[in-house]
């Protein structure tokens, strides 16, 4: 395990530091929207997953999905967060197209979820915690469309009162590679609670990147005083919905900070979005603060009381999260900490692991797991989801290896030929005649006949076991010339074993 180290960056002036918070907004999974009972359903016309309720026509008032606070309370308990008993609606005053009411029903002073924290496994092999500052539950806006009409604006209010939980951070994070693992870890919390399901190709989970700069020993400062002034000036980057360019858009935006700072200019708060085609921020709005949105407690709603009862009886239904799943993977499967680090994060590759491990070595399937198909998805750019070879397959396959009817290196043919989609592994064996030969009658014949051709060979390896050599390095030529006779079916270890009994070794 590394050391956290403070994330650096060279201006003229000198060193400066990066930090940042963030507010990632999850859609709840809920069949029905926060306070209406239209469908959440992705995908569909325009316009048609709407109530009199999203619409905002007059007369018409919310009423709360408590589906969509069992959601908001699990992951507020995944989040080891507190569950307040107590909270209240508010109205959020801003004007959109998009946004019938002209208002959003969110939550500002008294949020349903409070402080909490989670631990983020980073790449680079260290582990941190970020702060929770709040969960808070929150109805989704419409959306423009500019792009039909050169000359007007259309109006889709399909995700209009959609649910959202907006997870605050603290500014605990220090880099953009940070950044992106803590959206990882928070993703995959929410997918194991089954609250979020976590797409961000549809938005469903998206994130707002509170970004600042400040001199080294600022961030520190911080920590001992809570005042925020030592962080220095932050911009808000709008809406991301990718680990690449989350770290992409904090890098440029701490950059173009630095510059304005040091050319005497300052930094001014604001929100912007990030150009994916550029790769540059540009300015969407100035930043509002609170006082600009006029909150007031909406009086169409009355407050949200919880029983202590009904929030224990969530806890103890909870599934599995990832760090118990990957305590679980090291003690059952004997995996490294990174190893099942890696795997606990995404549900989708722990599932097919298990599906690998069960009854067998845990370490030859991670070994596959990792390597092989990982490996082979990374190449083709595919998702877990998408692999050619299927959990039932690799596990056959690791039982070939385990029952030595194929070496480790045909398994990787045949691997290839079940990836191309030419069949189970056990049926390519036998159709291919890639069986390893464990006959040591049949091997001892190959053996003996290189031995007969190559004299000049045996005396080197003689040569070598008087100077001393326990392994004398020629054995290896003469065991790679056994396999290429065999056409790589020979079981290895019968072919080092016959080896060193003719070579008297």
């Amino acid at each position: 395990m590394t050391d956290r180290t403070p994330y650096i960056l060279e201006g003229e002036t000198g060193d400066w530091e990066v930090v940042m918070g963030l507010e990632v907004h999850a859609q709840v999974a809920s069949q029905a929207k926060l306070f209406s009972g239209a469908p959440t359903a992705f995908g569909a016309d325009p316009n048609c997953n709407v109530s009199l309720v999203d619409a905002a026509l007059p007369g018409m008032l919310p009423v709360i999905n408590k589906g969509c606070v069992e959601q908001a309370v699990k992951t507020g308990l995944g989040l080891n967060a507190q569950v307040n008993l107590w909270s209240r609606f508010d109205r959020k005053n801003y004007f959109y197209p998009d946004l019938p009411q002209g208002y959003q029903i969110s939550q500002f002073q008294f949020p349903i979820i409070g402080e909490g924290e989670i631990e983020v496994e980073s790449d680079d092999g260290y582990s941190f915690t970020v702060g929770i500052e709040r969960l808070h539950l929150e109805q989704d806006a419409g959306k423009s469309i500019h792009d039909l009409d050169p000359s007007s604006t259309y109006v889709d209010l399909n995700r209009s009162g959609v649910a959202l939980m907006e997870i605050v951070s603290k500014p605990h994070i220090r880099s953009p590679q940070e950044a992106a693992a803590y959206v990882k870890k928070l993703r995959a919390i929410l997918i194991a609670l089954e609250t979020c399901d976590g797409d961000m190709e549809k938005g469903n989970l998206r994130a707002d990147v509170n970004v600042s700069v400040c001199r080294p020993g600022g961030y520190d400062k911080f920590r001992e005083t809570g005042d925020f002034s030592h962080l220095g000036t932050r911009c808000e980057l709008k809406n991301m919905n990718s680990y690449r360019f989350i770290q992409q858009a904090i890098e440029y935006e701490a950059n173009r900070q630095i510059e304005l700072i040091e050319s005497g200019k300052g930094v001014d708060q604001e929100t912007r979005l990030f150009d994916t085609t550029t790769g540059e921020t540009r300015s969407m709005r100035s930043k509002e603060d609170a006082h600009d949105y006029r909150y007031f407690p909406d009086p169409d709603l009355l407050p949200l009381e919880l029983q202590q009862d009904w929030v224990d009886q969530i806890r103890v239904n909870l599934p599995e999260l990832p760090d118990q799943k990957k305590e679980r993977f090291i003690s059952d499967y004997g995996l490294t900490p990174y190893d099942a680090g890696v795997l606990a994060a995404d549900y989708e590759k722990a599932d097919y692991f298990e599906a690998v491990a069960k009854g067998r070595d845990g370490k030859m399937a991670v070994n596959w797991v990792a390597n092989e198909l990982f490996g082979r998805l990374n190449k083709e750019d595919l998702e877990i989801g998408d692999s050619p070879v299927s959990a039932v397959h690799l596990g056959e396959l690791l039982d070939l290896i385990k029952s030595g009817d194929i070496s480790g290196k045909i398994a990787k043919t045949v691997f290839d030929k079940v990836w191309n989609g030419e069949g189970a592994p056990a049926e390519i064996v036998e159709k291919d005649g890639l069986k390893q030969v464990s006959d040591t009658g049949a091997i001892e014949k190959i053996v003996d006949d290189i031995i007969a051709a190559n004299p000049s060979q045996v005396e080197q390896v003689q040569a070598q076991k008087a100077e001393g050599h326990a392994k004398p390095k020629a054995l290896g030529w003469f065991v790679g010339q056994v396999m290429k006779a065999s056409q790589g079916k020979a079981n290895p270890q019968a072919v080092n074993e016959i080896l060193k009994a003719k070579l008297d070794l």
